[in-house]
């Protein structure tokens, strides 16, 4: 279970004062849920997400994982503990392989042909066309996005965080993405919590969360909330994008 308690995040204002990027912040996420944060650009979604995994400290409130106080831990101390994140742009690796990045994601070298396979595929890539391919410029957004993801399941982790997915990507690449998270979601063996503006995605989720202005606007059921998103959608005022 992933427990938020009144996180704060806050930075100096040009005027010399704080903002808040997040203001007392308060969520609880069930395990084996798959949970959308959506809302307004620049609400904290980003930041939210970062504090999550480590990547940002936040400025006040806790962070608990499966019981645990993870707030002060580092990203390394945190992915021991099964949390990953996958960038909204992820970064290259000249001179490293698809292959051993998803051996350093398993925490294993000589990952089998099948195993290998197995991750590429489900990301949409061929094993025999990517496995020994350089992370680098080469490779398109899509490509190097799902090559992040298929690490990501190789880890296994318990808590997968997913900035923005669909950014970046082609509608090949974006229906590929779909499709795994659709797969990850039925087979319940991990959180999933993921940030994005696509309808698609928005309606795979279990539980939507909504951010604006650094604080939790809406957050209940897919039921409850994806139809007042809709609405908002009718009336002009929507954040949600279509794929």
């Amino acid at each position: 279970m992933l427990e938020i308690r009144h996180l704060s995040y806050q930075v100096s204002g040009d005027g010399g004062g704080e903002l808040d990027i997040l203001n007392d912040v308060s969520l609880t996420i069930p395990d084996h849920k798959f949970v959308v944060v959506t809302g307004p650009n620049g609400g904290g979604k980003t930041t939210l997400a970062k504090t999550i995994m480590g990547l940002a400290a936040p400025t006040g409130g806790q962070i608990l994982w499966n019981g645990e106080d993870v707030t002060a831990l580092s990203i390394t101390e945190r992915a021991k503990r099964g949390i990953s994140y996958g960038f909204q742009q992820p970064p290259r690796f000249k001179g490293m392989r698809v292959r051993d990045l998803l051996e350093l994601a398993a925490g294993r070298e000589g990952l089998t042909h099948d195993e290998e396979c197995q991750f590429l595929t489900r990301v949409g890539l061929c094993a025999a066309d990517y496995i020994d391919r350089e992370v680098d410029a080469s490779l398109s957004g899509g490509e190097v996005k799902r090559i992040e993801i298929a690490t990501i399941l190789a880890r296994n982790s318990g808590l997968m965080i997913f900035d923005e997915p669909e950014a970046g990507i082609d509608l090949w690449s974006f229906a590929r993405l779909t499709e795994t998270f659709r797969q990850l979601h039925d087979e319940r063996g991990a959180t999933l919590v993921v940030i994005s503006h696509q309808e698609r995605i928005i309606d795979l989720a279990d539980e939507i969360v909504v951010i604006s202005g650094g604080k939790v606007a809406q957050h209940g059921p897919k039921e409850e909330i994806f139809p007042k998103i809709l609405a908002n959608t009718v009336s002009g005022c929507s954040y949600m994008k279509e794929a």
